[in-house]
């Protein structure tokens, strides 16, 4: 359902996009100041949303033109505040639904029929599309900048709310990890090197295609795509990847061996764009032998045994500090951070799956056997050992415990309020006529200069 809305979303803005490019004798449904809302983009919006059975919340001829309307109440604020949001800001995310849409729908050649555009012109759509995203949220940002919610304001908040209504918190776990990376051969990584440099020749030699010998043998995602990862900054990019990707300037030659975290790559660059950049490569991992996870098991169960009988007063934190190679956690006493909620709070199905199974039997305060895992960022295998540190049962949002998801809570509450609020205000100094036909729904909000 989220790719479905996301791509209703995108399509139906799209829509909007070439009906106001080619539908200049259209009728007109709605005026709002002086930017028209045809009838054609309400109903080509009403269309994709039937096509993607996304459910719509009312009548489709009441509520797609009056959110077309608020969109363009805060696209004029923004041309009044005179906001503009950068370029690489726009072309980021427009590249980032591009590459949603093709790992989704399979291909370029699917994104494009089911777009029915070659992929150019919808790139250049969308640049519009999210600009005027992007201008939108600026505009709700400055408005509600300075809403900030005490623990008072929390409290008097949390107290009017029925307690059959307070929102679930499922059940949450804090834990701490100890990892190892087992030792890979020498000879491992040299025959990994020397299969690379094959590859490379054989493309620096016309005798196979990057893309081709991506597919067949690298081990990243991205070889269903020829190897290609779409166009990406260089923070989106591993550091090692970026410096060896944007030193590229032949489209014909191949990088050099990289080696990152995830593995060694050899780069082809595609195209640069300002800041960004397209590549496509080839990673193979070195391969682990079951002998050195073996030794790294080994090593961890002793430690394990070590914290255990607090031999020298060892706990879990220091040897987390000491021995663990998880560079996220080994610094803060072991504790892995969601990288979901910036918190040290799990739910069970944001863990990494092989920690998920070995914490849900676990009761607090115990400590794992070890186990081997994938480590999510590199797709290597590591062994880890886990301490459950807390658990935290599903239950209502209680103020004690709970407090920054109340707080959180009363300040959406609190933004809507204020957007609501100005958008009342805004139509009392902005034109809107509605045309006959279009007038009999219970809108959200009150519209004025009705003619």
């Amino acid at each position: 359902m989220k790719f479905k809305t996301l791509l209703w979303c995108l399509l139906s803005t799209v829509a909007l996009s070439m009906s106001a490019q080619n539908n200049v004798a259209e009728e007109v449904a709605w005026v709002v100041g002086d930017e028209p809302i045809f009838k054609s983009d309400i109903e080509e919006q009403y269309q994709q949303a039937l096509y993607e059975r996304i459910p719509i919340d009312g009548n489709p001829y009441c509520v797609i033109p009056e959110r077309m309307a608020v969109e363009k109440l805060f696209l004029h604020q923004a041309k009044i505040d005179t906001v503009e949001v950068s370029n690489s800001t726009v072309m980021q995310s427009v590249e980032s639904r591009i590459n949603y849409f093709i790992a989704n729908l399979g291909s370029k050649e699917k994104v494009e029929e089911y777009f029915r555009k070659p992929l150019p012109e919808l790139r250049e759509q969308l640049i519009d599309v999210v600009r005027d995203q992007y201008t939108i949220q600026e505009v709700q940002r400055k408005l509600t900048k300075n809403i900030k919610a005490t623990p008072a304001d929390v409290r008097r908040y949390f107290n009017t709310l029925p307690k059959d209504s307070l929102p679930m918190i499922p059940q949450q776990v804090e834990v701490k990890i100890i990892t190892i990376n087992p030792v890979i051969p020498q000879q491992e990584i040299d025959d990994v090197k020397a299969r690379l440099r094959d590859y490379s020749q054989k493309v620096n030699n016309g005798e196979s295609e990057f893309s081709t010998l991506a597919i067949l043998y690298s081990e990243d995602g991205s070889s269903t795509y020829g190897g290609e990862v779409g166009f990406r900054g260089k923070a989106e990019l591993l550091p090692e990847y970026a410096a060896a990707a944007f030193n590229l300037n032949d489209t014909k030659r191949v990088s050099k061996i990289v080696e990152t975290e995830a593995g060694f790559h050899i780069i082809q660059l595609i195209e640069k764009r300002g800041d960004r950049i397209n590549t496509r490569h080839i990673l193979l991992r070195p391969k682990v032998a079951q002998k050195d996870i073996d030794d790294a098991q080994l090593k961890l169960d002793s430690l394990r045994t070590d914290i255990l009988a607090a031999k020298n007063n060892l706990t879990f934190e220091q040897a987390a500090l000491y021995v663990s190679q998880d560079k996220d956690s080994k610094n803060n006493n072991g504790v892995m951070l969601n990288e979901k909620t910036h918190s040290n709070l799990f739910e069970m199905a944001d863990l990494p799956s092989e920690v998920g199974k070995v914490v849900a039997t676990m009761k607090e305060g115990e400590i794992s056997k070890p186990f081997v895992m994938m480590n999510p960022k590199t797709n290597r295998q590591q062994v880890a050992i886990v301490k459950l540190s807390k658990r935290n049962e599903a239950h209502r949002a209680d103020f004690a415990d709970d407090y920054q998801v109340l707080k959180e809570l009363y300040e959406g509450y609190k933004r809507e309020e204020t957007l609501k609020k100005w958008i009342e205000e805004k139509q009392k100094s902005t034109y809107v006529f509605i045309e006959e036909g279009w007038r009999n729904c219970e809108f959200k909000y009150k519209w004025l200069n009705i003619k």
